[in-house]
């Protein structure tokens, strides 16, 4: 089995600077995915890649010339196993299978989602137990570097077949996809950006609808926004601080000592290095016996998330480091024998992103209570929702409803999808992993997570602005955060259309760049 790819958190937030990503004998870094996924890092392949890609390949042509009864290569797909397919027939097997699994429906995936699935079945199908060819993961990869990228309708999936049916009829010349913009018949997309469709040989059609891929693609993507998320919560939440003139001793070292949760006094210890140097911090330290709970219990809330996410995402990542396929075409010297299972099952990744939903439905509330108290006068001691003008300016009033609208829809998304199962397939496929749902959940409710820090960054921002002077200095990081938000966002000084900015600002949350802000100053934060 491969060695599984840790989460390195030092390198987390450099995703959008990696331009190259080889997939190799090493399991990809999530870092290196997003690059590749998110950002358009090219892809490249290790000799030693194709060459196990070469090898299996080999072993399918040999349970061919012998035929061999083997699930998908010989035989039809599901309740229809029972069928024997002819050699004669096999392609139009492969065609059938892409054709009549291409039934999603709804709105097109996203982009970086097309190409994370893409992405994932590269590391998956590539690590030699597959029997594909290396000319149709090459054709992905050109596809992906060339920017190409199939129309999918993301709806109406148990776990992955349909999405990824619907994707890689662009392969053989069929579907739609996007190039330069322009949305084309699958044929001439590729054909514009230099490319030939391939005919599908045979277990193709299966190994490019089969495995957990979509899923774990998904939830790699849910993972690294939601880890992006609660670090940049860090900040905002010490920045919430000094706005609120909140007391540091909640988050002492002896108070945290005293719990088991590693990830709780790494949280503390975070936000006592992003306020080390602050006058505001120091001038309030003891002042209130303590605070409420939104200040107070940033460490235990904000720890136990990453403790979630932790757990979550060593499923996640062992996943993008295993072969999902089924048939598993094992190696035996110059033979090897075909192994039917289950393999294609995505419990274990989607049960990650549903306990990643979770864990963002928690940071959320927490996030937005914040949020309530920094645009409440009756607490913070700022003008009415902090407005220029309180009464015929609304300020950022209805920001915070934005806030709340959003922390509703993520609990409403976070009910886990994957204790829920539907059979299929004439009931031959019984239980179901609905682990599609689970990861696309998880992929929504990160993105609006990633809206509510945006928010919080924007209100702190603008207690910066209207704080009293002589009541203390900022401390260095903060300062420079809210230096960054105000490179994207001017400073309130009447009511505008605020929409505009809060997108500006999620983008820089979404790109890490508040992170790389506060960790110029204070080194790499803990997770």
């Amino acid at each position: 089995m491969e060695q599984i790819a840790k989460l390195d958190f030092s390198k987390i937030s450099k995703a959008s600077q990696i331009k190259e990503v080889c997939i190799g004998r090493e399991p990809l870094p999530l870092e290196e995915f997003i690059a590749a996924a998110r950002y358009g890092a090219k892809v490249r392949f290790s000799k030693e890649y194709i060459e196990r890609v070469v090898r299996s390949r080999r072993l399918v042509e040999k349970i061919l010339d012998e035929n061999r009864v083997v699930y998908g290569l010989t035989t039809g797909f599901g309740d229809n196993v029972r069928t024997i397919i002819p050699q004669d027939e096999a392609v139009q097997l492969q065609y059938n299978i892409l054709r009549s699994h291409a039934v999603s429906v709804g709105e097109a995936m996203p982009e970086e989602g097309v190409r994370a699935i893409w992405l994932m079945q590269l590391l998956s199908l590539g690590m030699g137990y597959s029997g594909i060819r290396f000319e149709m993961l090459e054709l992905i990869a050109k596809c992906l570097n060339a920017g190409v990228y199939p129309f999918a309708p993301r709806y109406g999936s148990v776990q992955a077949l349909v999405i990824e049916a619907q994707m890689n009829l662009v392969l053989i010349g069929e579907g739609k996809a996007w190039y330069n913009g322009e949305l084309l018949d699958g044929c001439e997309a590729l054909e514009r950006a230099g490319l030939a469709p391939l005919t599908p040989s045979c277990k193709e059609g299966l190994c490019l609808t089969n495995g957990s891929n979509s899923a774990t693609a998904l939830a790699a993507l849910a993972l690294y926004n939601t880890i992006i998320a609660v670090q940049t919560a860090d900040i905002a939440a010490a920045m919430s601080y000094e706005a609120l003139k909140g007391n540091i001793l909640a988050c002492d070292e002896r108070l945290h000592s005293l719990k088991e949760h590693p990830d709780q006094s790494l949280c503390a210890d975070n936000i006592r290095r992003l306020l080390s140097d602050s006058g505001i911090i120091r001038e309030n330290k003891g002042k209130r016996v303590q605070d409420p709970l939104v200040l107070r219990s940033v460490p235990q809330m904000h720890g136990a998330v990453k403790c979630y996410i932790k757990d979550a995402g060593l499923d996640i990542m062992e996943e993008m480091a295993s072969c999902s396929d089924n048939p598993i075409l094992w190696p035996e010297g110059d033979d090897g024998v075909a192994l039917m299972g289950a393999n294609f099952d995505s419990t274990f990744s989607s049960g990650g992103a549903d306990i990643i939903s979770i864990a963002a439905a928690n940071l959320a509330k927490l996030l937005e209570r914040r949020i309530d108290k920094l645009t409440n006068r009756n607490f913070s001691g700022y003008p009415a929702f902090l407005a220029e003008n309180p009464g015929v300016d609304n300020g950022y009033m209805i920001i915070q409803y934005t806030a709340a609208g959003l922390v509703n829809e993520i609990r409403g998304l976070a009910l886990p999808a994957t204790a829920d199962s539907i059979p299929t397939c004439a009931n031959w496929e019984d239980p179901v992993s609905m682990g599609l749902l689970a990861s696309q959940k998880a992929w929504d409710i990160s993105q609006k997570l990633q809206y509510i820090v945006a928010i919080e960054l924007m209100v702190t921002s603008r207690a910066f602005d209207i704080f009293k002077e002589g009541e203390g200095s900022f401390a260095s990081a903060t300062k420079a955060v809210h230096d960054k938000v105000r490179e994207a966002v001017p400073p309130l000084t009447g009511d505008r259309h605020l929409t505009p900015e809060i997108e500006r600002v999620r983008e820089m949350v979404a790109d890490a760049e508040f992170i790389r802000t506060a960790e110029a100053y204070v080194g790499v934060l803990n997770f």
